[in-house]
């Protein structure tokens, strides 16, 4: 008997697993690139450094190069020379600083003092505080003079306490003269500012002589 041509004679049986099977990404491929691409970033980098420190190691060679034509290109008595210069100017600035100028003082007198009253004689004594001690540097101002009246000794007593640089002003001695004038003795203290040297300090004392010389006899 002839079977149908519709049933198979024969057939192969799929595995059970095939069924079941469920698709999946596969990481390994990405992994494997990233894994590259970070390798060459660092090999990336290790090669700029490496570049980079060979062009430093050229830049200061030649930097070296150029500072060594220059030493020897310099003339030892010219570096001596030099070396003269900022000794005197460090001593000439050591100097000034400590310099004493009266041109201030003066001046203050000038402009504070009335037009009736002139100092026949001036003193000032300084004295400087023993190292470790306080009180710095102290000033004294003496003087003799004569006044056209008491009231022009008030007035300038006035202006010196208004101004503060001439302290403790005080006026003693008195003598009334025959053309009734005052004589008058003065001690005070001054503020060490008023002697300190200043660029404006270096104009001449004469101005404040002179004015006080051509001042009348009260």
């Amino acid at each position: 008997m002839d079977l149908p041509h519709t049933i198979p004679t024969s057939f192969v049986p799929r595995p059970a697993s095939a069924a079941a099977r469920k698709p999946h990404s596969d990481f390994t491929g990405a992994f494997g690139f990233l894994a590259y691409a970070v390798l060459f970033i660092i090999f990336a980098l290790a090669v700029g450094v490496f570049l980079y420190g060979r062009i430093l190691a050229a830049t200061q060679s030649s930097k070296d190069a150029a500072l060594q034509k220059a030493e020897a290109g310099l003339d030892p008595a010219t570096v001596e020379s030099f070396v003269r210069l900022r000794n005197r100017l460090d001593s000439s600035a050591e100097l000034l600083a400590n310099h004493v100028a009266f041109t201030g003082f003066f001046t203050a007198l000038q402009t504070l003092l009335p037009t009736t009253v002139r100092f026949t004689s001036i003193s000032l004594s300084l004295s400087t505080a023993a190292p470790g001690a306080t009180g710095g540097q102290t000033i004294t101002f003496g003087g003799t003079g004569v006044a056209k009246t008491f009231n022009a000794l008030a007035d300038a007593s006035n202006a010196f306490a208004a101004d503060g640089r001439i302290k403790d002003a005080v006026f003693s001695d008195f003598v009334v003269n025959k053309d009734n004038s005052v004589s008058f003795s003065l001690s005070a203290s001054l503020d060490p500012k008023l002697i300190a040297f200043t660029p404006s300090s270096i104009t001449s004392t004469s101005t404040f002589m002179s004015a006080s010389s051509s001042v009348p006899t009260p």
